[in-house]
């Protein structure tokens, strides 16, 4: 497989007209600089680092409810709503929600998953229903036998219950522990880090003290800002996380947003000071490795998970600096192309 077009190439994005030679095992084999016939733009497909889509069967529910009145266990709004549901009901939106992420660029979303052990057989079956094209990762809740059977354990926050024994059984496991911090308020931030968590969440509400133990523990931060706007619980002090760690970008729970990583880029580039390839490396490369994916990059060797822009369309079309454009501009409607998986012989 081949394609050509302007290639986002490499950890700064650097604009490579050429062609991307892909082999059949879904592996980029060459990038050829040469001049081309195309204004395509190609760049990795992203991954989405803090998702609820178990709350796809809740879109728009709850306007004017607080945070904890939404989404509090154990009868947050959300919660109500999960347990009233028919299995069939919550897989079905699942996979709707996936076949959205896929059609928008996502090749992987790392979710937090509600439910136990049955929750991440949902999360399977509902990605099995969209055709496998986004890699569901499910940082799972509940049980020990939970994180077993999925990805890694994903905790709601450590004022809500003790989470040592599942941060040992994560470690046993060589698998990723994560956890909400410091989305109301900072007074969960330390007991989170003292579990040494492989990242944390939001982290709207730190202190000097606890920037400083970010910073010393290498813990990277996924941050939600749509989301932390819509809950109203302010914005995390990213400047001061990018300073300090890595950071990735999610878009949180579809009860509150669309899953569309070029509205959260998009949003972030303008109420931030962070630059454009710091926001397209927090959606593609710095989710990827968080994750220990092999994609989020445009690399010869790595696989093969691309999205490819219309450079010549209404919206994208005279546009000066690409990957400014990308991530302030772009939207589903310039995609012409998701290259989630290798194409099939014949």
């Amino acid at each position: 497989m081949e394609r050509t077009g302007i290639i986002l190439r490499g950890r700064e994005f650097t604009p490579v007209e050429g062609r991307i030679v892909v082999d059949d095992e879904g592996r980029i084999e060459a990038i050829e600089e040469e001049s081309v016939d195309s204004d395509d733009i190609i760049l990795p497909a992203f991954v989405n680092a803090h998702t609820h889509i178990g709350d796809s069967i809740a879109k728009e529910a709850g306007g004017g409810l607080s945070l904890e009145e939404l989404v509090a266990p154990p009868d947050g709004l959300k919660h109500r709503l999960l347990r009233a549901a028919s299995r069939d009901e919550l897989v079905g939106a699942m996979a709707t929600s996936l076949e959205f992420m896929h059609r928008s660029g996502t090749a992987a979303c790392l979710d937090f998953r509600e439910g136990d052990v049955a929750g991440v057989e949902m999360l399977e079956a509902a990605a099995a229903a969209a055709d496998g094209a986004v890699d569901a990762l499910a940082f799972a809740r509940g049980s020990v036998d939970a994180m077993d059977a999925g990805d890694g354990f994903g905790a709601s926050g450590a004022n809500d219950a003790e989470f040592a024994q599942e941060r040992e059984a994560t470690r046993e496991a060589g698998k990723p522990f994560g956890i909400h911090a410091g989305e109301v308020d900072a007074s969960d931030i330390d007991p989170a880090l003292d579990l040494e968590p492989d990242f944390l969440v939001h982290v709207v509400h730190p202190e000097p003290a606890h920037l400083e133990r970010i910073d010393d523990q290498n813990v990277p931060v996924a941050v939600c800002p749509r989301s932390n706007l819509v809950t109203g619980v302010g914005l995390s002090p990213y400047a001061d996380l990018a300073e300090r760690t890595t950071l990735t970008l999610g878009t949180d729970n579809v009860m509150l947003n669309s899953p569309s990583m070029f509205r959260e880029m998009e949003f972030l580039a303008k109420l931030s000071e962070l630059s454009a390839t710091e926001i397209l490396r927090m959606a593609t490369i710095n989710g990827a490795e968080l994750a220990g994916l092999d994609y989020g990059v445009i690399e010869p060797g790595r696989e093969a998970r691309l999205l490819v822009l219309d450079g010549g369309s209404a919206n994208l079309d005279g546009a000066r600096e690409l990957v400014r454009a990308v991530v302030r501009r772009a939207g589903v409607d310039d995609i012409r192309e998701v290259i989630a998986a290798p194409e099939p012989d014949g």
